[in-house]
């Protein structure tokens, strides 16, 4: 069962209502085997209209439960409940679903994990552990405001973001990450130091900690091509700690990213 409802969170000093799926932000994740099909129960607790996408989810000839409201079903009035049908037939890896109403999507998102076939295996060493990385955004304005403010300075919101993990001062790329799928696809491996995403994409990437003990940023920043349009340049990071012996490292160096107009790079 998904619970559509409002909930408070706070993140960047500062606290406000949104809209959440079972209370969480991001929502909770969606996991699934190759071939499967799920049944997903969602009830809108909240005061308005809502309808769920399954994010590069094929639906063979099952588009009414696709998401888009309007085009290929009616949206979940407040205190209504829809059966969604999940059906993957040849996704495998990483994708996303999230709200197709008006400015819900900014809350209302959450991962969806397709494994390989039961008795099947990847096509690359299997990975210890499994770590989402959800990439998006807390405005201290309503998003409509925010949107408004946008469209009024002649741009858009979709910016790309580029995430990298640092190391230890003279070692500027310690853990090679190895791209091994995109949007429920596999690829041919691919190392590089940093990762380019761009809004409503995924990634499957492999992180091989390889470096000695100690604490290192992950970090990501937003990449934007277009020119004169005002955006948030600010770098996000979170601690990657491993070692649990280790002491935790006071001030782990930053990362090098290209520059944030750097069209070559990305």
């Amino acid at each position: 069962m998904r619970r559509v409802k409002e909930a408070r969170y706070r993140r960047l000093c500062s606290s406000k209502p949104i809209l959440t799926v079972n209370g969480q932000f991001p929502g909770p994740t969606i996991t699934a085997y190759h071939g499967e099909t799920l049944y997903v129960n969602v009830h809108n607790k909240g005061k308005f209209n809502i309808t769920l996408h399954w994010h590069g989810v094929k639906q063979p000839r099952n588009p009414w439960s696709d998401g888009p409201e309007y085009i290929t079903q009616c949206p979940i009035k407040p205190g209504g409940k829809f059966r969604q049908k999940l059906i993957f037939s040849i996704e495998e890896g990483t994708l996303w679903w999230h709200a197709h109403s008006d400015w819900a999507r900014a809350t209302v998102h959450g991962p969806i994990f397709i494994y390989p076939k039961k008795g099947e295996s990847y096509p690359f060493p299997t990975p210890d552990a499994e770590v989402p990385i959800v990439l998006g955004e807390w405005w201290k304005s309503p998003v409509n405001e925010v949107y408004e403010e946008f469209i009024r300075s002649g741009g858009t919101p979709n910016e790309s973001d580029a995430i990298t993990i640092n190391g230890q001062p003279g070692d500027l790329y310690p853990c090679s990450k190895s791209v091994v799928g995109a949007d429920s696809s596999y690829t041919k491996p691919l190392i590089r130091d940093y990762i380019s995403i761009f809004p409503g994409q995924t990634v499957d990437a492999l992180l091989h900690a390889n470096q000695k003990p100690g604490d290192y940023y992950m970090a990501a920043r937003a990449y934007s091509g277009a020119v004169g349009l005002a955006f948030n340049n600010s770098t996000t990071t979170a601690r990657m700690h491993y070692m649990e012996n280790h002491a935790p490292t006071k001030s782990p160096p930053l990362p090098h990213f290209p520059a944030y107009n750097d069209t070559q790079a990305v």
